[in-house]
């Protein structure tokens, strides 16, 4: 793993949405660890104009979504995304960005990306949720993992996941039972279903790269 890049003295502002359905404190003090301005905003029109968006999300798929919606914010990021915004997704925010998830069918995700998140298969070798460490493996060339020594590894959360079958630009890889998507990028979306604000030093030198190489780039 290279060294955390300096802190620029001009640090670029994201716009953490505060929905009601994600670990904001933590997230918010992981990404100004890793150089960026953070502007925690529950108010959907902060969003036409911000820089950049970070979603996170945590909990059940519908009752996030049911929060992302009620709080308004699903019209403006649609279109900060159409219009090039760069987002990134935290846990289950990464699975926000698909069509939807078998933990809660018919409930609408943003539709940013096609496919569906899918649950782990019943295993009596693994539980779930998966809960620890687990390898990173680069795919592509994700800004995300830009000259990341892979494998890497970082802390997962989770009892759905984002199956390979769904068409990203980059990304990389990881196991539980089930091949499937750790982190991606997709055009101007980005996301990690791990939490990078939990995964020490691996977490802080990927949130770093989304500075660098996405808002600095």
């Amino acid at each position: 793993m290279t060294a955390p890049t300096p802190v620029p003295e001009d640090r670029p502002e994201v716009l953490l949405l505060d929905y009601g359905a994600g670990n904001v404190r933590s997230a918010a003090k992981a990404l100004e660890r890793a150089g960026m301005t953070v502007r925690v905003s529950s108010d959907p029109a902060d969003v036409p104009g911000a820089r950049a968006l970070v979603v996170p999300g945590q909990g059940h798929f519908r009752q996030v979504m049911d929060a992302f919606d009620s709080s308004g914010f699903r019209q403006p990021v649609l279109t900060a995304a159409a219009s090039g915004t760069p987002i990134l997704g935290i846990c289950v925010g990464m699975q926000m960005l698909l069509e939807g998830s078998e933990e809660a069918p018919g409930v609408r995700g943003l539709g940013l990306i096609p496919g569906t998140v899918l649950r782990f298969p019943q295993d009596t070798q693994r539980k779930v949720p998966q809960m620890g460490w687990n390898s990173l493996d680069k795919v592509g060339d994700s800004p995300l993992l830009a000259d990341l020594a892979c494998p890497a590894y970082a802390y997962f959360v989770h009892s759905y996941y984002v199956p390979l079958t769904v068409e990203v630009d980059a990304g990389a890889l990881t196991e539980y039972g089930v091949p499937f998507w750790a982190a991606l990028s997709h055009g101007n979306l980005h996301a990690t279903q791990f939490h990078p604000e939990k995964s020490g030093a691996v977490g802080l030198a990927i949130l770093e790269r989304f500075r660098r190489n996405v808002l600095e780039g």
